[in-house]
């Protein structure tokens, strides 16, 4: 079945009170629309993205991270039904399905935008509406079923009458359409609304009046539609994802010492029996592999794949590197741009000087296999140093330094014999 995906978004997010445009704040250093991108990437084969609030910085998002979408201006911004009709140009001739998305609800996962197509596809559904239960459906569009029970029409509140605001079935925002035979729907929506919009919630009722198919879609995880409008939300939508990533990852045999206080980015993947201390921060996209030992206050920023026995402990940063099997970093380290060997021990207080704050170029560290870096050693990049090598203690090292070789710089000792007490 060919699928594509229409993501919205346009908005400005005036709650959050940023410059930023609201579908590129980030959690755990992925932005909320990046969330929304990978989890229907799984089942479309092309995807545009509505843009209109600092459009020219989510179009450098998407054209950057994301190569099988593309990037459609609304503008002006007149509704949801005009932000879509923005993209029926490019599907002239297309007969497949459309999903439509939120670009601010990053919950949503790929398992439920499968299990809905399917719903759609088994159904024989040309519309279909995902729906949601709330006990307190405020600010939510409600589900008007007739009396068989099939969708009749979606009232947003403002417009909503006393009884259709206790309605308890929401939309959830997220649509699959037969695209051929819901396209002349956008031609035909009209503005008369308390807000003087094109809705896309009025394609329900228009698709009844020319007696189609339309169903919902019931959501089992009422969390997975939680959409960001405000700094506060933003911080629950982060909670919500740790809480989700570090169940799934203890689940499958890594051990959280403490969840309370730990922190690991959907996009990290740890293998069976790694032990992840308190307080630790994985954010970004990463590897970690089998029986490692993370933390506790150690901090990941992404890009960092760790081999099998890997030691990071507390306060040890590391970013952007690969990192062999049993290699250790037991303490108050930065191990950044780095390709790290096995069998290596990093000692306390090492740094890998990586970035040139006058070309504001970021060059490479190299460790070979069983090296040995004494405490308090400084690596300037670009370094390699080959295998077995040994570092002194206090070195600041900026050359290249041979297999099994003894580096140091060190400046003599000098003692002063009675200084004190003279």
């Amino acid at each position: 079945m060919d699928i594509k995906s229409i993501v919205l978004a346009a908005g400005k997010g005036t709650r959050m009170k940023s410059e930023t445009p609201k579908v590129l704040h980030k959690i755990m250093d992925k932005t909320l629309l990046g969330y929304v991108l990978d989890s229907v990437k799984e089942i479309s084969n092309e995807d545009f993205v509505i843009v209109g609030h600092h459009a020219n910085e989510v179009e450098e998002f998407v054209k950057t991270n994301y190569q099988n979408a593309k990037t459609v201006l609304q503008t002006p911004q007149l509704g949801t039904g005009h932000a879509v009709s923005m993209v029926c140009p490019f599907l002239e001739n297309y007969g497949g399905l459309v999903i439509i998305l939120c670009g601010d609800t990053p919950l949503i996962t790929k398992q439920t935008l499968r299990n809905f197509v399917d719903f759609h596809i088994n159904s024989n559904s040309d519309v279909t509406v995902m729906s949601a239960m709330f006990e307190n459906p405020t600010n939510y569009g409600r589900i008007v079923r007739d009396l068989n029970g099939s969708v009749k029409r979606i009232v947003e509140e403002k417009d909503a009458t006393p009884e259709q605001k206790a309605i308890k079935e929401v939309n959830a925002g997220i649509y699959c359409l037969c695209w051929d035979k819901i396209k002349p729907a956008f031609n035909n929506l009209k503005t008369n609304n308390a807000q003087g919009e094109y809705y896309l919630t009025d394609i329900i009722e228009w698709s009844k009046t020319q007696n189609l198919n339309v169903n919902a879609f019931v959501l089992a995880n009422n969390d997975e539609i939680f959409g960001i409008n405000s700094r506060q939300n933003l911080a629950q939508a982060t909670k919500l994802i740790n809480e989700r990533k570090l169940n799934e990852l203890m689940e499958n045999g890594v051990t959280i010492v403490d969840p309370s206080c730990t922190w690991i980015s959907d996009d990290t993947e740890i293998g069976a029996d790694t032990v992840i201390y308190p307080s630790t921060y994985i954010e970004g996209k990463n590897k970690i592999g089998k029986n490692c030992k993370i933390g506790p206050f150690a901090h990941l920023r992404g890009g960092v794949e760790l081999e099998d026995n890997v030691k990071i402990g507390n306060f040890v940063e590391v970013k952007k590197s690969k990192i062999g099997s049993h290699t250790n970093a037991g303490h108050l380290s930065y191990i950044g741009d780095s390709e790290l060997g096995s069998n290596i021990n990093i000692g306390a207080g090492t740094i890998t000087a990586n970035f040139n704050p006058i070309t504001n170029v970021k060059s490479k560290t190299v460790l070979q296999n069983n090296v040995k870096i004494g405490s308090n050693t400084v690596l300037v990049a670009p370094v390699t140093i080959e295998e077995g090598a040994n570092i002194g203690a206090g070195s600041v090292i900026t050359k290249d330094i041979k297999s099994w070789a003894l580096a140091i710089t060190r400046a003599p000792l000098k003692v002063l014999e009675n200084w004190v007490k003279k």
